[in-house]
């Protein structure tokens, strides 16, 4: 990677994905809204936001028939820590053969996480189970919702400007187990459509540790804090779990604020709009989409990465962008690209990359 990876620039070595394994239809998922929502399914209008969505398939933590019944903030929470841990700890394995580093040769670990609690952290379980140097640095993110991925990458990065030469990165959320069974407000029913479960786990690693060719350069990153904008998105926290909230509002906010930030987050490391060839987006939702490709008034096709992530696998919150940049890397892309996400607070990061290409 000539000219790309100056000594001090951290790298990605691994990225692999993965979800529970209960894959379900979205056609299923629309039939079982009926059972769960008698009331708004008796309005076909409000169905059809399972087709508007855009999802053909979705990954449980649990078989569908599951969620019909009414479950409590603590069984569901069991659910998250015991589904969770499972899938990082196969694909943190997984992400540290692929980058050819022993676990006891990790120095830091970053998890983020939105969608359950746990206390010891799901770092110390993975830690343990998979045999980390037990003095590695440990990193909770939680609370940062989509744009946890986009911020949890950048993270992992700094802590190897830091010092930390070898960062496993693992994200990881169980998105349906945040159904409230009889809530019938308009962003439960809407989360129904769209939140799916998944995980991702990275290596992110100092230049010149051996190893295999890095997938991309991790450039920098930039954050935004939108002020008085808690209402747009978040959980509330009520006696039967995380129940969601979240405004309509996000897709006209972005395309307000969108086509700026990223001028101000390119500017901020001496990058130009037109040295960037591609853009690894969040899809929080097809409008939300829309409103990007509007915004930064990109070419047809320019999403598609996006699209596909959210056809197969629906909104997995802070995991879907790194399964955008996983499904980005197929292509063995080669150039500047900025990968970003919004979450909560309100919030906005990107991560700037810089990919070798073949």
């Amino acid at each position: 990677m000539p000219g790309m990876t100056p000594s001090r620039v951290p790298v990605i070595r691994a990225l692999v994905t993965g979800t529970p394994p209960h894959h379900t239809p979205q056609t299923e998922i629309r039939e079982a809204a009926r059972t769960l929502f008698p009331r708004l399914a008796a309005r076909p209008q409000l169905l059809d936001v399972f087709d508007n969505a855009q999802i053909d398939t979705r990954a449980l933590a649990r078989p569908l028939a599951w969620y019909l019944q009414p479950r409590s903030f603590g069984e569901k929470n069991d659910v998250f820590i015991g589904e969770a841990r499972a899938l990082i700890r196969r694909l943190g394995a997984e992400a540290l053969a692929q980058a050819q580093i022993a676990p006891a040769e990790v120095d830091a670990v970053v998890v983020v996480t939105t969608s359950g609690l746990s206390t010891p952290s799901l770092d110390a379980d993975l830690i343990g189970f998979l045999g980390i140097n037990p003095h590695a640095a440990r990193l909770p993110v939680w609370g940062l919702g989509c744009a946890g991925g986009a911020a949890g990458l950048a993270r992992a990065a700094d802590l190897v400007r830091a010092g930390f030469r070898r960062v496993l990165y693992v994200a990881v959320e169980l998105c349906s187990l945040t159904l409230v069974k009889g809530d019938e407000s308009k962003s439960n029913f809407v989360g129904t459509a769209l939140f799916s479960d998944g995980g991702a786990a990275l290596v992110i690693t100092a230049p010149d540790v051996p190893g295999p060719p890095p997938l991309a350069a991790l450039c920098g990153a930039y954050s935004t804090l939108i002020e008085h904008s808690e209402d747009i998105m978040g959980w509330d926290v009520v006696d039967d779990g995380l129940k969601v909230r979240f405004s309509r509002d996000i897709p006209t906010l972005v395309r307000g604020m969108m086509r700026e930030n990223v001028q101000e987050a390119l500017a901020a490391h001496g990058w130009c709009r037109d040295s960037v060839t591609r853009f690894v987006v969040h899809p929080g939702g097809v409008k939300v989409l829309a409103a990007y490709e509007e915004a930064l008034s990109l070419p047809a096709g320019a999403l598609d990465a996006s699209r596909q992530v959210l056809r197969d696998f629906g909104n997995m919150s802070s995991v879907t962008v790194l399964f955008v940049l996983a499904e980005t890397l197929r292509d063995r892309p080669a150039g500047r690209a900025v990968l970003s996400a919004m979450g909560p607070g309100f919030s906005a990061e990107h991560v700037l990359l810089e990919f070798p290409g073949e």
